[in-house]
């Protein structure tokens, strides 16, 4: 069972990365206890409950009779959001999206100077060029244990301290902003001339979680809030 999978069919997707930081497979998912799960960073006393619910229906064998569809209400958790039905095998999986909030530290990255850029590149190279820009945020930003949210043209969004909490996400921010630099201005020239990035962070409480979309195959997760507009 791929545990990803299971998690986004249970909407709580954004728990992956702490399911695979803590080495938790499909095997394991048996054996995890409450404390496991607050270990990992799941604080939402809702969605503990949820995932050990779900947990402890892998565990109950499938009593599935007929060809049509079962449908598994789960048990409401504190989110808000639109009901979906997502398919599991021979079930359906009644899910809603998450949205919490949570205290998270907000990067935002951009290119110095793109506008000008996109008028002395062609296309093609300049698409390159973003790849490889992209490629190297994300790097740092994983590397780093932040989450990544959002692809917003040359700009790139990152939260720390989510979806697993971290007594240290603003320094791993300033950490990451600081190789960020460092990765970007070590690319090759584009246009004449070497690349450069500026960053902004803030810190501070928002309602983060919902899906608004997905970009370069990346879902997007929306932070609502002051942090994410002074960053």
């Amino acid at each position: 069972m791929d545990v990803r999978a299971w998690l986004e069919s249970l909407g709580l997707g954004d728990y992956a990365n702490a399911f695979v930081a803590n080495d938790v497979d499909a095997e394991l998912l048996p054996s995890l206890t409450v404390e496991d799960l607050r270990d990992m960073g799941i604080v939402s006393v809702g969605h503990r409950r949820r995932l050990l619910d779900a947990i402890a229906a892998l565990n109950t064998p499938a009593a599935v009779t007929s060809d049509q569809p079962q449908v598994i209400a789960l048990p409401a958790a504190a989110p808000v959001g639109a009901v979906a039905l997502a398919p599991v095998g021979p079930t359906l999986i009644q899910t809603t999206s998450t949205v919490q909030r949570r205290q998270i530290t907000v990067v935002f990255c951009d290119l110095v100077g793109s506008t000008a850029l996109s008028m002395r590149v062609d296309p093609e190279d300049l698409r390159e060029f973003l790849d490889s820009y992209r490629a190297a945020v994300a790097a740092v930003v994983q590397e780093h244990t932040g989450w990544l949210a959002q692809y917003l043209g040359d700009g790139v969004l990152a939260y720390f301290g989510y979806p697993k909490a971290s007594e240290n996400a603003c320094e791993q921010a300033v950490r990451a902003a600081l190789r960020i630099i460092d990765a970007v201005s070590g690319l090759p020239a584009v246009g004449g001339q070497p690349p450069q990035v500026r960053i902004g962070i803030a810190t501070g409480l928002t309602v983060v979680g919902k899906l608004v979309g997905t970009s370069g195959g990346l879902a997007e997760f929306s932070a609502v809030g002051e942090a994410p507009n002074l960053a």
